[in-house]
Parts: structure tokens; C-alpha cells; sequence
């Protein structure tokens, strides 16, 4: 599958420890992490504690266990998903390897070939070594993609040397296992995908589900809106790490998430070749979504005299919210479409979203963790990204580059001072308006709070006509 002709008139954003964009990133995305927060959750346990027993090594679950424990039903295997992804063989450990890999500026990862045992209420991982020289060396790492977040929890994963006693196995299991951490800055959807669920596919796809999930600092809320996604990654119960009184012997552990990029995966640092567009394509299987050859609905029903392109607008509740919102679907409706308005919750059915998303062919919406749901599009869908005033530099590399790299369409629109109400708070003279670079220079802080949490937007549908005429085009 080829990416679709870019429809963006700017350059793409810097690769991964270019520059200082790094922790700007982080920053705003931390930002809007905290203001979209939505609480409280249901308490409904998503993983299988400890007291609920073992999972005998490759075993299907009968998704009979109660509320408890959440299962992960088996599901037909499709040959669209992972194409040309190479397939898992067994791990064997190389001589003289070191067990934990703390060079990457993103994230920590460790590896354990052979003898592994976890020990969930410690919160550590052991290795034992094939060799009978070996010294033990022991490492604390954040098992994230983002390991620079101070409150993700940290898992010590120990090598033992040959004087120390392995710690009794309790049960002993045929598949690998991946320890890894919630947290962090998910309960914001951009995260949830960027920080979790991409890394976790990197890191797990490559068994095709023969590999059982151990998390640590559990959000039980998560487990159970992204279950149909962690069901396509493992066929075995998902283990509460923290509370778990097992001593668990498994051949193979990786403790930490890959992760090469925000919203990213780069082909050439994966040993599979996985893209976004596999990552999307996975996506939308796992919620049994038409395959890739299906072309987006507009296309699909071409010879229905009455279709219209159908384009969700997508409404925030709190920030950079759209102000003139009938106004704005009068003009879509003008231009041709049909408008389906959503404003989309922290407790919104996912299964029920994603198909809502996959019947309309684009996308559009304020910067903004909303515009995550593109990955439920069809191959040929297109995101049209209104960018408010002030934050340019951000609004590649949080959507137009994973937009592109899932082959979308990607059609960016900056707000002028006159769409901004920060103009009717500050006037023209004021260096939020007259010097946005001097307020970004000054500090992420500032740029949060005046250009993320204060501005909201007066779409000119006159202006912004000839941006929306590149989505109808690319659509058609």
C-alpha cells in the first residue's frame, strides 16, 4: 500500500532527538492530558489478580471467569494484519549481552533470554543466567515509552550472579511475557495510542498473541475501553503486575514498551518493518472494521446519485472549542457534506465509536486529542486539522506526520488572529498576538496556558473554503 499525495504545504516534522521539540511535546501533550481527564471510572477490574490463580502456558480462555477477570477472546486472524511483518522465533540468549538497554533518549527496555521469573508484588523481574559465569547486575527502569515521567512506576529487573539462589517458580508458562506500566499521562486519548498502545504493538505483534501482558501501576479504565485491542495482542488473561503473589517462570520477558516517535513507528528501526499503516490496519481488524482493499464510503457508494462525502466534526467541550460550531456545520453542509457532530467522552464505547468514524470519509477538529480517532478511518480518508493560533510548530508532528504515515490525507488550516478570541483578550498590540514566537521562546508554561487553555476558535468558513476544497479533491 502506497501513502496518499501530501496535502500539506509544510515541512514534516523533526525525527525523534532532533532539536528541542522533544519536551516541548511532552509538555503540551501533558498539558491537555490533565485538562481532559475524566473521572470517575468505573472500578470494574480489568486484569486477573493474583487470588484468581495462574494461566496454565497456551491455553485459550473461555471468557467465563466473571467480573474479575477480563478475558481475551480468540479471534479470526486476518493476513492484512502485519503484512509483510517477519514472524517471532523463539529468543535464545546471545554470549556476553547485557540483560537492560538504557540508550535510548525515549525509553528503557530489558530483554531476558532463557531463565526469567516475575515477581509481581516486588515488582521485580529476575534473570538467570545461562552461564555459570556471570556477575549480577541489577537495573530500575520505568517500563513506559516515556522514561522521563517521574510518577510511571519502576520494575528492578535483577541478573543474577552464580551465588545467588533463583527464587522457586510458583508456575511455569511456555509463552513469553511483557511487563510494562500504565500511567503516565494516559486518560488523554493521543496518549493512550501514542504512549501505550503503539509502543505495545512494537513490542508484542511480533508473537501473534502467544504472549501474555503483565501490568504494572494498573488502570483498570484501560483495560477495559482498549480491550478489543489488547485481545488482538494476547490470547491469555492480562495480569495485575502489582498485586500478583505468584513467582512466574517464563522463557522469554521484556520489561519496558519500544517506541520510536510520537504517534510514530519508522519501518527501518523495527526488525519486523511494522509502519503506522500497519498499526492502523490492525486497529481497525481488531474491531472487525471492512479490510484495506474497501475503499472509504463516499467511494464505496459512488453510484448512489444522492451520496455526500460525510465529514465528522468533531466538537471539544473545554478548550480551543469552536464557538460559531452551527455556523461551521451550515458550511460544510454547503460545500457539499454531511455533517456528523460528535464531542466524544473519556467513557465513550470505543467498538461503537470506531464504526461511527469508519462511515464518514474525513475527519475534523481543533488540535487536539480527538483527532487520535483517526485511526479509525479507511485507507483515503482525510484529516482536516484546524490549528489555532500560535502553535504551528507543534501540528505536524503531533498529526499531520502520523496521518500521512497511516496512509490519510492531511489537510492543516492555521486560525488568524481575527478566528482567535485570544484577539478580543489581548488587542493587537499585545505580544500574544503581534509575537507568538516570543511567547514560545519564553517557556512551555506560557504557551500552555495562553495559547492551549485560553483560546478558543471563530471559524471563517469563507476563509477557510479553499483549505476545505483540498479535502473535498483528495475525497473525490
Amino acid at each position: 500500500l502506497h501513502g496518499p499525495r501530501d496535502l500539506e504545504t509544510s515541512d514534516s516534522s523533526k525525527q525523534e532527538g532532533e532539536g528541542g521539540d522533544q519536551k516541548i511535546e511532552l509538555d503540551e501533550s501533558s498539558m491537555e492530558a490533565m485538562e481532559e481527564q475524566k473521572q470517575p471510572r468505573e472500578d470494574t477490574p480489568e486484569t486477573k489478580p493474583a487470588s484468581q490463580g495462574t494461566t496454565p502456558a497456551n491455553s485459550d480462555l473461555d471468557g467465563k471467569g466473571g467480573t474479575a477477570s477480563t478475558t481475551a477472546p480468540d479471534q479470526e486472524e486476518s493476513s492484512e494484519a502485519g503484512s509483510g511483518s517477519a514472524p517471532y522465533t523463539k529468543c535464545t540468549p546471545p554470549p556476553n549481552s547485557t540483560v537492560c538497554d538504557l540508550s535510548n533518549s525515549r525509553f528503557d527496555i530489558c530483554e531476558l533470554c532463557g531463565d526469567a521469573r516475575t515477581i509481581g508484588q516486588s515488582s521485580t523481574v529476575m534473570y538467570v543466567p545461562h552461564t555459570e559465569t556471570s556477575d549480577g547486575e541489577e537495573w530500575s527502569i520505568r517500563a513506559q515509552s516515556r522514561k522521563n515521567i517521574p510518577w510511571v512506576k519502576k520494575v528492578t529487573v535483577k541478573s543474577l550472579n552464580t551465588s545467588q539462589p533463583a527464587p522457586k517458580c510458583t508456575s511455569k508458562h511456555a509463552m513469553p511475557a511483557i511487563v510494562f506500566a500504565l500511567g503516565g499521562l494516559t486518560a488523554n486519548v493521543w496518549h493512550d495510542f501514542s504512549d501505550v498502545l503503539v509502543p505495545l504493538f512494537l513490542t508484542a505483534r511480533q508473537f501473534d498473541r502467544d504472549v501474555q501482558l503483565l501490568i504494572t501501576n494498573n488502570q483498570p479504565w484501560f483495560s477495559k475501553k482498549y480491550m478489543t485491542i489488547l485481545s488482538k495482542l494476547t490470547r491469555y488473561d492480562i495480569i495485575d503486575f502489582d498485586s500478583d503473589d505468584q513467582v512466574r517462570c517464563y522463557p522469554h520477558v521484556i520489561v519496558g514498551l519500544r517506541s520510536h516517535g510520537d504517534l510514530g513507528i519508522y519501518p527501518n528501526l523495527s526488525p519486523q518493518n511494522y509502519t503506522m499503516m500497519d498499526f492502523r490496519l490492525f486497529v481497525r481488524e481488531a474491531y472487525g472494521l471492512p479490510a484495506a482493499k474497501v475503499a472509504i464510503p463516499y467511494k464505496a457508494d459512488r453510484d448512489d446519485p444522492d451520496k455526500k462525502p460525510r465529514i465528522m466534526l468533531i466538537d471539544r467541550g473545554k478548550t480551543r472549542r469552536f464557538i460559531n460550531a452551527p455556523y461551521i456545520v451550515q458550511g460544510l453542509e454547503w460545500f457539499g457534506f454531511e455533517v456528523v457532530k460528535v464531542d466524544p467522552k473519556m467513557d465513550t464505547s470505543l467498538d461503537e465509536f470506531a464504526r461511527l468514524v469508519d462511515s464518514c470519509d474525513a475527519i475534523m477538529g481543533a488540535h487536539g486529542a480527538g483527532l487520535t480517532n483517526m485511526v479509525f478511518l479507511r485507507s483515503g480518508g482525510v484529516v482536516v486539522h484546524i490549528v489555532p493560533y500560535g502553535i504551528e510548530f507543534m501540528a505536524d508532528g503531533f498529526y499531520g506526520k502520523p496521518a500521512r504515515d497511516m496512509g490519510l490525507g492531511h489537510v492543516k488550516y492555521g486560525i488568524s488572529p481575527e478566528e482567535s478570541t485570544l484577539l478580543e483578550k489581548y488587542g493587537w498590540n499585545h505580544t500574544v498576538i503581534k509575537d507568538p514566537e516570543t511567547i514560545r521562546s519564553s517557556g512551555w508554561d506560557k504557551v500552555g496556558e495562553v495559547y492551549m487553555t485560553k483560546q478558543d476558535i471563530v471559524l471563517n468558513m469563507t476563509r477557510f473554503g479553499p483549505v476545505l476544497l483540498k479535502a473535498i479533491d483528495f475525497i473525490m
